[in-house]
This record gives C-alpha cells, structure tokens and sequence, in this order.
C-alpha cells in the first residue's frame, strides 16, 4: 500500500506516517514491514527473510555440531577414566 500510494505523497516517509495512521500503528513498525518487502523484492540490498531464516539455521547447527564435538573429545578420556580407575586430566 505504501509503494502504491507513494507518489501522493513528499517522501516515502510521509507516506508511511500518514498510512500508519489508518491502520492504527506506529509508523516504525510500518516502516520496518515496508523495508522487509523491498529486501525480499530485490529493490532493496540486504538479506531476505529466507536467508535469514537459513543463516539462524546454519548457526544453530554449528553450535550443535561444536557441541558434539567437544563430546566426542572428551569420550575417550572419559572411558580411559572407567577403564584405568584414574583420572587422566
């Protein structure tokens, strides 16, 4: 609705603050929406909400595979340990 009505307007912003007003919201909050629509419409640079989704995703799995990999180092002191009867640290 932004884009649309944009051109009756000064300013993209006095737009969105007239707009927001209508709807009964805070012109920041319209603002944002309407920033998040141009990244994922490509008129704007910056990534878009699915790449930012994958990029969260890709960050819980490395935290999750840093975490298998600390286990996965310590299991051999941890059953040497069970083995011996000592600690080997």
């Amino acid at each position: 609705m932004v884009s649309d009505q944009r051109e009756h307007y000064k300013s993209e912003l006095a737009a969105v603050c007239a707009i927001s007003k209508l709807f009964g919201m805070s012109p920041e909050t319209l603002r944002t929406w309407v920033r998040r629509a141009q990244v994922d419409g490509g008129t704007r640079p910056g990534l878009s909400t699915d790449e930012r989704a994958r990029l969260k995703q890709l960050e819980r799995e490395v935290k999750d595979l840093g975490r298998a990999n600390a286990i996965l180092q310590d299991a051999p002191i941890f059953f040497a340990t069970a083995l011996d009867g000592e600690t080997k640290r």
